[in-house]
Order: C-alpha cells, then sequence, then structure tokens
C-alpha cells in the first residue's frame, strides 16, 4: 500500500485515472509540460479507443491497473475469485493493447482490502497505489495540509475538466517548487 512516498527530494508523481474522456487537450497538456503520468485505466472505458493511450506512452507515461469494471463496491460486493478475475482482466488488456503488463494497481474508489490486497498479489502487481492530494473540480484538495509536498501522489482524472484540473495542478506543482516524475521510475517497477 502506498499513498505517498516518503522522500526529500523535490518530487511529485502525477497519477490519472479511468479513461472515460479521451481529449486531445490531456495529450497536448501533458506534453506541453514535459510531465510523465501513471495512467490507471479501466478497460471497459477505454475499450472504444485503447490507441488514443498509446500517445501518452510515446512521452514517458506507464499504462497501469485500474481493473475492467471500476465497481467502487468490488471490495463488499465481490468474493477473491471475482476481484482477481476483474484486475486479471486489466491485466491482460493491457498486455494485448500496450505490450506490457501494468505493475501497479489502483482500487476503483480508493477502497481496498485485505482481500483486494491478496488479489492484486496473485494477479502479479507489486503495490497498490492511492493518493493524499488530487486535482479536482478546477482545484486542489489536499487529506494533509495544504500544499503539494515531496512525495505526494497526486490524482487526476481523464474528464471534461481535464484541462482546469491540469492548470490547477501545475500552479501547485510550480508553488511548491516540484519536478513531476514518473512513479514507476522512482520506485523501481518495470
Amino acid at each position: 500500500m502506498i499513498t505517498r512516498i516518503p522522500t526529500k527530494q523535490p518530487v511529485v508523481f502525477l497519477t490519472i485515472d479511468d479513461g472515460a474522456v479521451k481529449s486531445p487537450d490531456s495529450v497536448r497538456l501533458l506534453a506541453e509540460n514535459d510531465f510523465p503520468a501513471s495512467l490507471f485505466l479501466t478497460s471497459n472505458t477505454v475499450r472504444d479507443n485503447p490507441a488514443f493511450f498509446k500517445a501518452f506512452m510515446e512521452q514517458g507515461s506507464r499504462i497501469e491497473n485500474h481493473t475492467v469494471s471500476h465497481n467502487v463496491n468490488m471490495t463488499t460486493q465481490w468474493g477473491y475469485q471475482r476481484q482477481l478475475d476483474d484486475i486479471i482482466g486489466m491485466q491482460d488488456f493491457a498486455m494485448q493493447q500496450y505490450g506490457r503488463k501494468p505493475a501497479l494497481f489502483r482500487p476503483p474508489g480508493g477502497a481496498y482490502s485485505t482481500t483486494m490486497r491478496q488479489a492484486v498479489a496473485a494477479a502479479g502487481l507489486k503495490a497498490v497505489i492511492t493518493w493524499e492530494a488530487k486535482a479536482n473540480a478546477g482545484r486542489m484538495d489536499y487529506q494533509y495540509g495544504n500544499t503539494l509536498r515531496p512525495g505526494d501522489i497526486v490524482l487526476m482524472h481523464f474528464r471534461p475538466e481535464f484541462p482546469a484540473d491540469f492548470a490547477a495542478f501545475r500552479a501547485a506543482q510550480d508553488a511548491a517548487g516540484l519536478q513531476v516524475v514518473l512513479l514507476e521510475d522512482f520506485l523501481g517497477v518495470a
């Protein structure tokens, strides 16, 4: 379980979830700022255009696992095998579409359980990733404090308000003097 990285290095990690809205603005903004991101995709939301996310990969971002279904109640409604199947389904989809099995997992809605953690491990994933800061509705929200800190994992979503969320993240990142680096590189996971 990783919610932030304990480091004094001036770094922050950008993560973007789901994949429902596929706007060229999101590709452009990351490219213009040279920001790599960990993309926690849900195969049911990206299945209509999986190729869209290859542009992010070409810029240095990585595709990670956010399940097939994005059932935010899976920890309470589903047993081990169904959770495992949903997680493995995204592993297989990512391998087929992007040529790499994800190393990291983000639970839908952030809820997790011991059973989910066991399923994540059985699926071959290295870590469950959550967050302590998020860009949402054009502003930054923090679980602790009121600014980005070194090692923060920031959550964003592929939504219509992506440009406003990105601007909020960019302003907070700049104000904190933090460099955006790829979480996978920092953790040393392939």
